[in-house]
């Protein structure tokens, strides 16, 4: 099968141990264990992101950007719906992401996905040379931090056309929960979720996100996502936005200015 590019940023001893640095052997491919590693739930969850996103206006001529595609849970939907070669992944776990194109897509679909639209990085590089009309992460904001977030929004923005929309999920912590919680946890031998570990976030955070780039926010909340994740959607700016946005900060930094300006002219 054809490789998957895998473009290291970082050094291995620095990346997520948790995600990136995991290598599946071929008997745990064989055993399925890419599917299990993206969160399971492989029969409906990746048909569910495709009748979300068409609810939302994606029409197969839009480009798509996958971020976190993992073993194209969705992904193959999403290359079923879309025109050839309109489908672009990137997942931090190149291991997953080369299992799930080797076992999971048919030939049919990989002949409409050039190789050249897959991408294993954990830095988000989604820059491809084209403009994406939409772009996905779904549970990619549960696993990763603020400055992750940051770093996600910085550089989609680069790549995102004017109006073209950014739908991402995130588990939510109620602004009850103070900062400083601590939350046990008893599944898969892990004992204590703290801020170092926990990533659930305010409602504000991923506010805070649009502006790292020329975005709107909108919270959307509940989408019928298996573990109860909520949806936010970005939306990049256009060109008239961006002035509009730059000329009403301006009002507010120096509102004394407008009426200056306004007296001369009747003066």
């Amino acid at each position: 099968m054809p490789q998957i590019e895998h473009r290291v940023e970082l050094d291995a001893n620095l990346t997520n141990p948790d995600y990136s640095g995991i290598v599946l052997t071929p008997e745990e491919i064989e055993a399925g264990e890419h599917r299990r590693f993206v969160g399971g739930v492989w029969d409906t969850h990746g048909q569910h992101q495709l009748e979300f996103l068409k609810a939302q206006g994606l029409q197969p001529h839009h480009r798509l950007m996958d971020i976190g595609c993992g073993a194209f849970r969705a992904g193959r939907h999403f290359i079923d719906y879309l025109e050839p070669g309109n489908y672009y992944g990137i997942d931090a776990n190149h291991s997953v992401m080369q299992a799930g194109y080797d076992t999971e897509l048919t030939d049919e679909q990989r002949a409409r996905v050039p190789i050249e639209n897959l991408r294993a990085n954990d830095r988000f590089d989604t820059d491809f040379g084209v403009q994406f009309d939409f772009a996905i992460a779904n549970s990619v904001f549960t696993h990763v931090s603020l400055n992750h977030i940051r770093l996600c929004m910085y550089r989609l923005d680069k790549v995102m056309a004017p109006g073209g929309s950014f739908y991402a999920t995130f588990f939510v912590r109620k602004d009850s929960v103070p900062i400083d919680a601590v939350k046990p946890i008893k599944r898969r031998n892990k004992g204590y979720f703290t801020e170092k570990n926990n990533f659930v976030y305010y409602r504000q955070d991923l506010r805070w996100a649009a502006k790292w780039g020329d975005w709107s926010y909108r919270y959307i909340g509940d989408w019928g996502h298996p573990a109860k994740q909520q949806m936010v959607q970005y939306t990049k700016l256009t060109p008239e936005q961006v002035e509009e946005r730059r000329r009403a900060k301006e009002r507010r930094a120096n509102p004394g200015r407008l009426r200056r300006v306004a007296r001369r002219l009747v003066g």
